[in-house]
């Protein structure tokens, strides 16, 4: 059954990381990629993510599979990698009940899983540790954020593009096929994969999805 998450959402709330060095045509360039990536994710949600921009370097999006909130979490930041090495977000994830109504600008949303999000953002930026991932809630699935964030924070930029393409929950490229998408060899994807520590990403993902969607 799935009908406890069909009241519940989940939000991402992210900050550029060092958008002030990286320059206005950089962070433009940041946040090109992060919207086409939300685009790409409607096909994961069954619907748009209303991506919406903020405070400049600020950005925020609705998922309507909270189940996959992480794995969306992650696919945004190899987005932003496989863009530029240099690029990265701080995100706050949350996940709550549904508002009666969801706008295309997120701006104006003040429901408390928005509210929540924000502040797992701000207490990742106020806290002197490496975190740039974490959610609302203690628990194992913010054990499991931390770690993915550990894990993910220093992916190349050849790891994120192979990653891009490996990440969606219904993948079913060869690697064969990822390696003629990104025009290097077949053995470049797998070490790329590897070393990116995606198999067992994968697969500490698809578990906990399972656990949510039941």
């Amino acid at each position: 059954m799935k009908s406890a998450q069909t009241h519940h959402i989940a939000v991402l709330t992210g900050d550029i990381v060092g958008s002030t060095a990286l320059g206005a045509a950089r962070l433009e360039r940041a946040m090109k990629a992060l919207e086409a990536e939300a685009a790409r994710q409607e096909a994961w949600h069954g619907g748009p993510l209303h991506f919406t921009r903020h405070r400049g370097d600020g950005w925020q999006v609705v998922l309507m599979r909270p189940a996959l909130a992480l794995r969306s979490a992650l696919a945004f930041r190899a987005a932003l990698k496989a863009a530029d090495e240099g690029f990265d977000s701080y995100i706050g994830l949350a996940i709550g009940d549904r508002p009666r109504q969801l706008t295309g600008d997120l701006n104006s949303q003040n429901a408390a899983v928005f509210m929540a999000s924000g502040h797992a953002l701000d207490d990742i930026k106020t806290t002197a540790t490496s975190v740039r991932m974490a959610t609302n809630t203690g628990g194992d699935f913010n054990a499991l954020t931390l770690m993915m964030d550990h894990k993910s924070q220093d992916w190349t930029q050849a790891q994120a593009k192979a990653v891009m393409l490996a990440i969606p929950p219904d993948a079913d490229l060869f690697y064969t096929d990822m390696a003629k998408t990104l025009d290097i060899s077949r053995q470049a994807v797998t070490k790329s994969l590897k070393s990116a520590w995606f198999e067992v990403i994968d697969m500490a993902l698809t578990s906990s999805e399972q656990a949510r969607e039941t």
